[in-house]
């Protein structure tokens, strides 16, 4: 599912052009055109980023960002500030604002900081799971102790990280991608084959019929999917 970003700025063209660059990278965007808009979709929906201008009509940026901290709302924010103001952004990251980048700004550097604040949330928001048992497998994931109807069940490191990360996202479908980032962190020398043979080791040592698996499932052409 692609990342919802909320972009809030009242300049036309640049709403334009941010949309589209968004869009054309895979994220689902929406948009708002003045501060008490931009505060109530925030505060009302669900999104992953907030793209967030300081000079807004009706309620600042600042302001905005400022309410959205005081009811608990932790979403990303990226604030948008112009050159001349450093004091706006000093404060902007004092009352909770994530990150800032200075108009004008190129493209490559706000979509490396959009990314570099959704994985950032994304590793904030992984419950750490302690213990967890799906069929006759328990496992222990702070100790790396795993065990199948009692039987003890050696994992290496990277198959428990993956069988972690596939469990935190349960019910979810994975990309290979996700995988490649989250698990190995684009390691040099990693490919979506290297994930499918660490996948098909995990069914080995874990499904009772690793050919027909009843818990890490195949979505093809995208990932996988963890059911339990």
């Amino acid at each position: 599912m692609s990342a919802r970003i909320l972009l809030v700025e009242d300049e036309p063209g640049l709403v334009l052009t941010l949309s589209d660059l968004l869009s054309m990278e895979g994220y689902t965007v929406e948009s708002a055109t003045d501060g008490p808009t931009g505060l109530a979709k925030a505060s009302g929906e669900a999104f992953d980023l907030v793209i967030l201008d300081v000079m807004l009509p009706g309620k600042s940026g600042l302001e905005v960002c400022r309410e959205l901290r005081f009811h608990g709302k932790d979403v990303p924010v990226l604030m948008l500030t112009a050159k001349s103001q450093l004091v706006d952004r000093v404060v902007g990251l004092k009352i909770g604002a994530d990150d800032y980048l200075t108009k004008p700004f190129e493209a490559p550097e706000l979509l490396a900081r959009i990314e570099a604040l959704l994985r950032r949330a994304k590793k904030e928001k992984l419950a750490p799971m302690g213990r967890f048992q799906f069929g006759n497998v328990e496992v222990d994931f702070e100790k790396a102790d795993v065990t199948k109807g009692g039987v003890p069940v050696s994992l290496a490191g990277k198959e428990l990280e993956l069988l972690r990360y596939l469990v935190d996202h349960r019910g979810n479908v994975v990309s290979r991608d996700e995988l490649l980032e989250g698990v190995w962190e684009y390691q040099p020398g990693v490919s979506s084959r290297t994930i499918d043979v660490h996948v098909a080791w995990l069914r080995q040592k874990l499904e009772e019929n690793p050919q027909n698996p009843k818990f890490i499932h195949t979505v093809r052409g995208v990932g996988y999917r963890f059911s339990a």
